[in-house]
Formats: structure tokens, C-alpha cells, sequence
């Protein structure tokens, strides 16, 4: 069975909100029955591939003692280094040796799942989660949750565990379910019905023209967006459901009017997660060493260039994603430095002629960079 996928599925999610519903509205608290759900959903996403399920286990046994080992000594800098290392190492291999088609270590939802196992690792490190509040089953739930397991949204320990063990009153649920209903229909309408229709429309080329190549880039940009934001939205739909207020996940990124705004509206949660733990900790990090002059400008454009080459080497280690996030990269540092730079942009910035203008290039490099992700330009340029 695949998450928000089969139809067998979705039977099983309307069957599972029946009994979410009688609790919520009677006033039960629906954290135990939310973790139940969640082994039972993916017990049944692994039935057939057990060797995913021991490598899940597997790495839950290690990042929960990687937790646990650090918890005794957060201040611990070799402590924090090898907890970090040990919970990316399953990640990393597998990504690694994927590229060899091999797969070592994989298992569905690994890369969101490692991504909340090492958020609760820097937290530790950083005293925002105490020893105390590392309860197995809160750990647990956080990070099997299922309607956030394979593909996010990317849920906040502190934030997810204060949902958690909330009680709403009768009303608040009552509210939080008809909203769980709607985003459910809604993400279907988005991936089964829109979706479903631009895949069929694309058809990527090498023997096209330009304008036949812009349209391909057009129509693949569109379709990934409707395909995840569809996921989004019943992901959040279904969290909601069970009494957590899952983050959104998009916000109109085709309106942004520069790459930055796009990042702030494009895949929030994965957005922010490598703002918060990559790029404000690669700035820390270069400033207090010194490791790069010119300024905070200067170590604000690099951290850029390396937060979206960790997200691209994240996505595969293929010439498409590599180059995607270097792209992307490059896009932010020059964003930045037109921003804090350009007396020309300052002064006319919320002219509507700007702003259109703007928007227009933005979207044009979006769209291109859709083009280089989607393996488009490789063909074209021989990458691939």
C-alpha cells in the first residue's frame, strides 16, 4: 500500500477517522490512538517489502540511542557530532549507494523521517527539548505520524508534541475535523484530478523547439506543483483529523516576485527546515571561524549557495539535482546582494512596473530550473 496513493488507502484513512471522530468530539485525547493508526497504516505500507521495515527499525533503534547518549552531556561538542553523524548515516548511505542502484538502507519516507530525527537532535543540543521530555512514545508518534511520514509535511517536535497532547474541547475538534474533510478533498482535486491531467500533458523532448521546450518546462512546473501540493493538502487534512494542526506546506509560490519570496512559498516546511538547521548554521559557523571576508553580505551568499547544494545533493546525487541546487544557489546570493546593494531597487521597489517585471523574470527562472530538476535540459545538453 503507498500513502495517499491506493485506493485501498483511502478506504483504510475513512475507516480510521470514524474512531478519531467519536474520541475528538467526545472530548478523548487522541494521541494514543493516533500512534496505533500510524503503526497500523505502516504496517501495512511495509506488509511486502520487510527488509524496509528492518531497515526503519534499524534506524530507529540508532537515532533513538544517538538521542539518548547525547541527552546525558547536551554541551558535549563530540557528543552532538556523532549523534548527527550517526542519525544522517542511514540517509547518506542510501543516497549514496542509490546512485549505483543499490539503495542500501532504504526505506519509504527515510529522508523526511531523518530530517525530524535530526531536528530533535539539535534541539537537544541546543536545550530546547530537556532530557525529560524525550518520552519513547512522544518520540515515536512524532516521527511515524503517517499522514507525514513519506513525504511531510515537516512537523516541529515542540510544536507537533504541544498538538499532541492537547485535549480540544468538543467545538475545537469539531471545527479541526470539518477543515481535515475539506484539505482532504481539496489535495485529491489537486493530485488525482489536475495533476493526473498535466502528467498526461507532458512530453519532454529533444527534438522540440524553443517554444515547444518552454511549454514542456511549463506544463512539468505546474504538474509538480499540483502532485505535491495535492499530498500537502490531504497530508494536512488527514493530520488535522487526528487533532494536529499539520503547517502548510505551499502558499501561492507562483506569485512570488523574487527567488527568496518563492522559497518562502515553495515546499515551506523543507524550505525553512534547511534555513533553520543548514544555512543559519553554516553563518554561525563561518562567522564565529572567520572563514569567509567580505561582510555578513558575503557569508550570507555563500551560506545560500551551500544550503541549496545540500538540497540538491539531498534530492539524488544526480548532474540534474547537483545543478538545480547550485542554480538555485546562485539565484539566492544574487537576490540578496540586489536587495541589500541596488539603491535603484530600493528606490522603486514597490512600483507596480517593477514588481511585474520582477515577477516575470522570477517565475521565467523558476520554470527554467523546473527544466534542469526534471532532467529537461540534460537531455538537451547531454547530462543524462
Amino acid at each position: 500500500m503507498t500513502l495517499f496513493a491506493d485506493p485501498s488507502f483511502f478506504a483504510l484513512l475513512a475507516a480510521a477517522v470514524v474512531p478519531a471522530a467519536a474520541l475528538g468530539l467526545t472530548g478523548h485525547t487522541l494521541r494514543h490512538y493516533g500512534l496505533a493508526a500510524s503503526v497500523a497504516f505502516l504496517a501495512c505500507v511495509f506488509f511486502k517489502t520487510p527488509a524496509q521495515l528492518v531497515g526503519l527499525l534499524a534506524f530507529l533503534v540508532l537515532a533513538r540511542a544517538s538521542v539518548l547518549v547525547l541527552a546525558r552531556n547536551p554541551g558535549s561538542v563530540r557528543r552532538y557530532g556523532l549523534a548527527v553523524a550517526a542519525t544522517l548515516a542511514p540517509l547518506v548511505l542510501y543516497k549514496v549507494t542509490a546512485a549505483f542502484d543499490l539503495g542500501l538502507w532504504g526505506f519509504v519516507g527515510i529522508s523526511y523521517v531523518t530530517f525530524k530525527a535530526v531536528q530533535v537532535v539539535i534541539e537537544v543540543r541546543d536545550g530546547l527539548i530537556a532530557s525529560d521530555d524525550l518520552g519513547l512514545e512522544d518520540w515515536l508518534y512524532f516521527l511515524l505520524f503517517f499522514p507525514q511520514f513519506s513525504s511531510g509535511p515537516i512537523d516541529r517536535s515542540r510544536r507537533f508534541a504541544a498538538d499532541a497532547h492537547a485535549t480540544p474541547s468538543r467545538d475545537v475538534y469539531a471545527g479541526m475535523l470539518a477543515r481535515g474533510i475539506l484539505l482532504l478533498f481539496a489535495g485529491a482535486l489537486y493530485k488525482v484530478v489536475v495533476a493526473t491531467w498535466l502528467h498526461r500533458l507532458y512530453a519532454p523532448s529533444v527534438s522540440g523547439g524553443i517554444a515547444q521546450q518552454l511549454q514542456t518546462a511549463l506544463v512539468y512546473g505546474l504538474y509538480l506543483f499540483s502532485d505535491f501540493q495535492g499530498y500537502s493538502l490531504m497530508a494536512m487534512g488527514a493530520s488535522w483529523c487526528l487533532g494536529i494542526r499539520c503547517p502548510r506546506n505551499f502558499r501561492a509560490p507562483f506569485l512570488a516576485e523574487d527567488i527568496i519570496d518563492f522559497w518562502n512559498r515553495w515546499h515551506i516546511t523543507l524550505s525553512t527546515w534547511f534555513r533553520d538547521f543548514v544555512f543559519m548554521r553554516f553563518t554561525r559557523f563561518a562567522m564565529r571561524r572567520k572563514l569567509i571576508r567580505g561582510g555578513r553580505l558575503r557569508v550570507a551568499q555563500c551560506a545560500f549557495i551551500v544550503d541549496m547544494l545540500v538540497m540538491g545533493f539531498w534530492h539524488g546525487l544526480a548532474w540534474d539535482y547537483i545543478i538545480y541546487g547550485l542554480y538555485h544557489g546562485l539565484l539566492l546570493a544574487v537576490t540578496q546582494t540586489v536587495q541589500k546593494r541596488s539603491k535603484f531597487w530600493r528606490a522603486h521597489r514597490q512600483e507596480a512596473w517593477l514588481r511585474v517585471l520582477s515577477w516575470a523574470l522570477t517565475q521565467t527562472l523558476v520554470f527554467l530550473g523546473f527544466a534542469i530538476f526534471s532532467g529537461q535540459v540534460g537531455m538537451l545538453l547531454g547530462w543524462d
